[in-house]
């Protein structure tokens, strides 16, 4: 019965050493797969921070040319109102041009009736008739400064109705000149308008599909993370179930040893039972003996009986040491330097003048900064005032915030005229020379208010 309680025993400590053996190989493999699980959730966090860092930048951007957008939009509603009053000058232009035509001609007309009338009197001879008839050098003299005043107002009428004539003929010819100058900016900025339009929306169509990465990405960062706590969960089950089978097993053994120990003091007792039954067996023969001591002589031997003694010792030992060092050290420098130089000596007014105009005639490119292959109105300013040192930003907006504002009227060459959209060098007289627009290039304009003026910076 013993024998078979012990062997009960060792099966179940057996079983339960084979049950802690495939928990551990299913805890080890479930802990790799979560491992590598986090890994590659770790690479998907990356990833979907790496995607909302482009999609932020792709955001900034648009936001960026949305504000180009709107800026070029209200640049060229302010062209289109510019181009109307313009149009609206050289309509009254046209009418006093007209008018003005008209009263030379009629003065013109005038002054041949005169002097056919004189003709048909008899020419020269009328004018002799006119003199030798006064009746004294009072009169005589009168009639001659007569004669030549009206000679002479004619003449003066008739050129000044001709200049007059000239003059508005010069400022419609101007006008029509603004004109065309703000029509050719016009169509610059519409091209501009429709490249922005175009990258717009191609950079919408860029952040539409990290939205679309940003999803499958989290989607798949969710998923993993769900599979995480699953493991997790299966991992803690496997755990409780190893401790209580670990549980299981050290009371099995405990047990065992109780059993092992009771079997030995039952045998320890038998055998002191057996001892004691000796004992009195030979007590009683030895009292046998006495009464037939003469006859008889007899021996008796006493036997021993050694008792088995079981003793169970264990020790375990255990030791461990960890250690761990570790150093990081992380050295950087950087510098940085930035300088703005100023206007050197040399850059006086004129001298950004007479620099600028070297270059009338170049091309006009929009976004361009070369003064020989093409630059546009911003980019032009900030490339001759770069020359003297002075460094400016490629804007046309960002220059109406340079340098010191002074009044149209106090405006002096080399200040920069800002107008909406636009930008030019001031040249004195009311002239400016500017990259005007992809027809003109780079010209010199005659009237530096033919269209709205937004700001007057000196810079030198």
């Amino acid at each position: 019965m013993k024998k078979k309680f012990l062997c009960i025993a060792l099966s179940l400590i057996i079983a339960g050493a084979q049950m802690i053996s495939v928990s551990a190989a299913t805890e080890s493999e479930l802990k790799a797969q979560k491992a590598q699980t986090s890994s590659q959730l770790s690479e998907t966090n990356s990833k979907l921070s790496s995607l909302e860092d482009k999609q932020a930048a792709i955001k900034a951007e648009i936001s960026s040319l949305d504000a180009d957008l709107v800026n070029l939009m209200v640049n060229i509603d302010v062209l289109k109102d510019d181009i109307a009053n313009t149009e609206t000058q050289i309509s009254q232009k046209e009418v006093e041009l007209t008018a003005a035509e008209e009263d030379r001609d009629q003065q013109y007309a005038a002054m041949k009736l005169r002097i056919q009338y004189i003709y048909e009197q008899g020419g020269d001879a009328t004018w002799a008739k006119l003199l030798l008839e006064a009746e004294d050098i009072t009169s005589l003299l009168n009639r001659a400064e007569y004669a030549q005043s009206m000679h002479d107002y004619d003449r003066a009428s008739l050129e000044a109705f001709v200049n007059t004539v000239n003059e508005i003929a010069q400022i419609k010819s101007d006008l029509e000149s603004q004109k065309s100058d703000l029509e050719g900016m016009k169509a610059d900025l519409e091209l501009q308008q429709a490249d922005l339009e175009t990258k717009l929306a191609d950079k919408k169509a860029t952040s539409s599909d990290y939205d679309a990465q940003i999803a499958n990405a989290s989607a798949q960062a969710e998923q993993l993370r769900n599979l995480i706590a699953q493991q997790t969960a299966e991992l803690n089950r496997l755990e409780e179930e190893r401790k209580a089978a670990e549980a299981a097993a050290a009371a099995e053994a405990a047990a065992r040893e109780a059993a092992a120990k009771e079997e030995s003091a039952q045998q320890t007792a038998s055998v002191k039972e057996e001892q004691k039954t000796t004992s009195i067996k030979t007590e009683a023969a030895a009292s046998n003996d006495d009464d037939e001591d003469e006859d008889n002589s007899s021996s008796s031997s006493n036997s021993s009986n050694s008792s088995g003694s079981s003793s169970s010792s264990g020790s375990n030992s255990s030791s461990g040491s960890n250690s761990s060092s570790g150093s990081n050290s992380s050295s950087g420098s950087s510098s940085s330097s930035s300088s703005g130089s100023s206007s050197s000596s040399s850059a006086t007014g004129s001298a950004v003048v007479d620099y600028a105009c070297q270059f009338v005639g170049n091309p006009y490119v929009w976004g361009g900064t070369s003064l020989t292959n093409g630059a546009d109105c911003s980019g032009f300013v900030m490339s001759v005032f770069a020359h003297f040192g002075v460094s400016l930003p490629h804007s046309s907006g960002a220059l109406a915030g340079c340098g010191r504002g002074v009044s149209y009227s106090e405006a002096q060459p080399g200040d920069i005229i800002c107008y909406s959209g636009h930008v030019a060098i001031y040249m004195g007289g009311g002239s400016i020379v500017h990259a005007s627009n992809a027809k003109d290039g780079i010209k010199i304009s005659g009237n530096a208010a033919y269209r709205s003026i937004v700001a007057v910076r000196r810079l030198v």
